[in-house]
């Protein structure tokens, strides 16, 4: 991915941008995401087993060091986040390429036919508007959007620092690099804009909520980046296939097959069945981007278990690690 970027970058005489830039330049945003993940371990610890006395602090410290952050799970978190980190940011651009490189070619048209055959020639949208309403939900479902945004960053690290089984954190990060990836070349498969973007009037209705005004601003960016040139921006507006639908059943899955609460499994499956909605909803996606993302996520999760060394069960929702580290057999044997 990374190399993707650079020779598109290249070929379209562009800057690669850094999309997430409020943490600084890259040289020291890595740095804080990497502190940032042992501090987010070994600070809320040390505090609740201290019971806040001062005087034990470094003991328990030393012994959360010693027995958690190993050579074995220092690679993986510095791996983890770089890679992840790389991948991300090659998505970003590349995505932000992509009116550059496909050019005016875009299927909305064919996919929003798709979605009235699917409903029976109605749309999606308005079925969805009269269910539910177009206020309380708007805004239910505009929360349940948004709260992607800070679930990727807060998932990779909770899989990286606290799985129990350092395998868990190599299946983790490797299945999001492996979907984000897919994702982007879906993007270059079927270019649309999304039913938002396409068929503005059909979610005109719906009240004013944060969503919107994401939608505005993604709107916005498109315009300065393809018509007005801005160099260091990115424009972050596609829609097949849905990356929200894929990386919360990424979620999803991962909680199913390696934590144990049922609680957070109902968490976790309700949320992924919520964002489907949303997307919906409020027009960023039709239901064949959703579709796609639904097999990107299964084609990812599957891809990154056998990767680091998990063996599915044949019947049911679970599996076996066959290993614990990030040395994964050539042979693994039962």
């Amino acid at each position: 991915m990374g190399l993707l970027a650079i020779v598109a970058a290249l070929v379209l005489d562009k800057r690669l941008a850094d999309p997430d830039g409020f943490l600084g330049p890259s040289w020291l945003r890595l740095p804080l995401l990497l502190s940032g993940a042992f501090l987010a371990d070994i600070v809320p610890r040390t505090l609740w087993l201290s019971r806040g006395r001062p005087g034990q602090w470094r003991s328990v410290a030393r012994e959360r060091i010693r027995d958690h952050w190993t050579r074995e799970r220092l690679t993986l978190v510095v791996m983890g986040i770089v890679c992840f980190y790389i991948t991300y940011v090659s998505y970003r651009n590349l995505k932000s390429f992509l009116p550059f490189i496909m050019g005016d070619k875009k299927y909305d048209y064919e996919l929003h036919l798709v979605d009235q055959a699917l409903m029976l020639g109605n749309e999606p949208a308005d079925v969805l508007h009269a269910m539910l309403g177009t206020d309380v939900a708007a805004h239910f479902l505009s929360s349940i959007y948004l709260w992607f945004l800070p679930l990727v960053p807060l998932a990779v690290t909770a899989w990286l620092v606290w799985s129990r089984n350092i395998s868990y954190g190599y299946w983790f990060v490797t299945s999001q690099v492996i979907a984000w990836t897919l994702g982007t070349l879906s993007y270059y498969m079927l270019p649309t804009l999304g039913p938002g973007f396409a068929y503005p009037w059909l979610y005109e209705d719906l009240a004013s909520t944060p969503t919107n005004d994401l939608m505005d601003a993604l709107f916005n960016s498109r315009v300065r980046v393809t018509l007005e040139g801005v160099e260091g921006a990115v424009q972050s507006t596609a829609g097949f296939a849905s990356l929200h639908t894929a990386i919360t059943l990424l979620v999803a899955l991962m909680v199913q097959y390696t934590v144990r609460s049922r609680v957070v499994h109902w968490i976790a499956w309700v949320n992924f069945g919520l964002t489907i909605a949303a997307t919906l909803y409020f027009g960023w996606h039709y239901i064949a981007d959703d579709v796609a993302g639904i097999l990107i996520a299964l084609l990812a999760f599957y891809l990154g278990g056998i990767a680091s060394g998990q063996k599915f069960e044949r019947h049911g929702l679970a599996s076996h690690p066959t290993t614990t580290t990030s040395a994964v057999p050539v042979e693994a044997k039962d």
